[in-house]
C-alpha cells in the first residue's frame, strides 16, 4: 500500500542504524558471533548451501534484513511466512554431541536474533553513531518485532542493553569455537570467488579487510574463544578503522551507499534522499 511505513518507520532508531553503509562489517561480525553455538553451527553445516554458494547466502541474509527494515507489512509478511516456512523443515542431530535440534526452536532463534541485533548495534556505535543510552535501549525494544516475524515470542528477546548483556552473560557457557565454526570463519573470511574476480579486480583482499575487521570488532570473550588478539589495543584499532570506513561510505554517491531496500522505501513513502 502507498504509504505504508513497515514495521518500523522512517523515524525509527532501527531505519538510522541499518541505513549505515558499516552494516556490512556488522553482518559479518554477526555471522562469526552466530559461529561460536555448537547446535546453530551443526543446523548451518548439515542444511545450509552457505560453503556451496557464500555468496548467495550472504545476498539472501542481507535481503531479509532489508525487507524487514524497510519493506511494506505486506513484504515483511510475506518473507517472514518464507522463513518461517523453511525454518520448520530443518532439523537434526549434532553429530559431535548427540544433541537433537530444529531450527524453529526458539532458545537457537533467539540466539541468531541476538547475534545479528547486537553486532549491528554494537558495529554503528564503535563506527562513530553517537546513539544515546535511551536511543540504544530503543532500538533492542524495536527489533524484538523483527523477532516476532521470525516465530518468536516478543517478550523472550532481550529488550534493552541490560537485557541483551544478561543474555550473552547467560549464554556463554554454552559456547566454543570447534572444527565447524572454524570451517564457517574460513569461508566468512576468505569465501570462494570467481577467477575473474580475483584476477580482475582487488576482491580478494578487499574482501579479507572487512572481514578481518568483524573479526576484530567481536566482544573480547568471542576472540579468545578464536584465539585472536583481544587486547585493548587491537579493540582501539578495530574502532579507529570502521570509523575510517565509515567516512569513507558516507562520502558515496547515494546510489552506492543506499541499499535498494531503502531507496524503494523512500520512494514508497514520498521521501527525499
Amino acid at each position: 500500500m502507498p504509504g505504508d511505513a513497515g514495521l518500523f518507520g522512517p523515524e525509527s532508531v532501527t531505519w538510522r542504524v541499518h541505513a549505515d553503509p558499516t552494516m556490512w562489517v556488522a553482518g559479518l561480525r554477526a555471522l562469526l558471533l552466530q559461529a561460536v553455538h555448537p547446535a546453530a553451527m551443526a543446523g548451518v553445516l548439515q542444511h545450509s548451501d552457505f560453503r556451496a554458494d557464500p555468496w548467495g547466502r550472504l545476498r539472501r541474509t542481507a535481503d531479509y534484513v532489508g525487507v524487514v527494515t524497510f519493506g511494506s507489512m505486506e513484504e515483511v509478511e510475506r518473507i517472514g511466512r518464507r522463513v518461517r516456512g523453511l525454518h520448520a523443515t530443518v532439523r537434526g542431530r549434532d553429530a559431535a554431541t548427540g544433541v537433537s535440534y530444529r531450527a524453529s526452536d526458539p532458545e537457537l532463534l533467539r540466539w541468531v536474533h541476538c547475534c545479528e541485533v547486537e553486532s549491528f548495534l554494537t558495529t554503528y556505535q564503535r563506527a562513530g553513531g553517537g546513539l544515546t543510552p535511551g536511543e540504544v535501549d530503543a532500538y533492542y525494544a524495536e527489533q524484538t518485532r523483527a523477532a516476532a516475524v521470525v516465530g518468536l515470542d516478543p517478550a523472550l528477546v532481550p529488550a534493552s542493553a541490560a537485557d541483551m548483556a544478561a543474555y550473552f552473560d547467560r549464554m556463554r557457557p554454552e559456547l566454543a569455537v570447534d572444527r565447524r565454526a572454524r570451517r564457517v570463519a574460513a569461508y566468512v573470511l576468505r569465501p570462494p570467488m570467481p577467477r575473474w574476480v580475483v584476477l580482475a579486480t582487488p576482491a580478494r583482499p578487499a574482501w579479507a579487510g572487512v572481514a578481518g575487521l568483524g573479526a576484530a570488532l567481536l566482544p573480547r570473550w568471542a576472540r579468545r574463544l578464536y584465539r585472536l588478539p583481544a587486547l585493548p589495543a587491537t579493540d582501539a584499532s578495530a574502532t579507529a578503522a570502521v570509523r575510517a570506513l565509515r567516512l569513507a561510505g558516507s562520502r558515496a554517491p547515494d546510489r552506492y551507499r543506499e541499499g535498494p531496500h531503502l531507496r524503494a522505501a523512500r520512494a514508497r513513502l514520498g521521501l527525499a534522499s
